[in-house]
């Protein structure tokens, strides 16, 4: 993205016969708490997605406390606990890098978990949807292990990335070929 400063260093470039090398913007971070990530107010996780399967319906980051009895449980229920949960929605880019932002309420360890939302039901569809975590080990056909899933988040925002992994035949569930 060129800024207002750079017009006049690009027209003295081509006077002088040169061109001028603008770097590409970077990705947009998106999601309901983008601004903790850009801003760098934190804490904060940005997550780079990649791997997607295709560019169809949306995508979901969960948060939930690091310990085995509360890894993927209901929602409901940890929210009735008084426990940390939080999700956050967005509609899948139709191109470019995929970074999600989700805010943490302090400093701590977390686990994270990110779907793949393909026919947009708010349904984990197990031959269709894509699933992920930050220790990027392939899931195979069991549930997902809490220290695949675990992140540090500092006073800043932690950055990790996520391969998604998709139903791969009798294998179960691992990264799409050539992504």
């Amino acid at each position: 993205m060129k800024t207002a400063w750079m017009a006049p260093l690009a027209i003295l470039a081509a006077a002088a016969g040169t061109t001028l090398a603008v770097a590409p913007a970077t990705a947009e971070v998106i999601g309901m708490d983008a601004a903790a990530c850009t801003g760098r107010e934190g804490p904060a996780i940005l997550a780079n997605l990649t791997g997607l399967k295709d560019r169809k319906g949306r995508l979901k980051l969960e948060l939930y406390p690091a310990n085995e009895d509360d890894f993927l449980k209901d929602d409901r229920d940890l929210v009735a606990e008084g426990k940390t949960f939080r999700r956050v929605w967005v509609q899948t880019p139709s191109s470019g890098s995929v970074e999600i932002c989700i805010r943490v309420p302090r400093p701590g360890r977390y686990a994270l978990f990110a779907t793949h939302d393909r026919d947009g039901k708010n349904k984990f569809n197990f031959f269709q949807d894509g699933a992920g975590f930050p220790g990027g080990a392939r899931l195979g056909m069991s549930r997902p292990k809490l220290p695949q899933a675990i992140i540090d988040v500092g006073n800043g925002v932690a950055t990790t990335n996520i391969r998604m992994q998709y139903l791969r035949g009798l294998g179960g569930f691992g990264p799409i070929k050539g992504n």
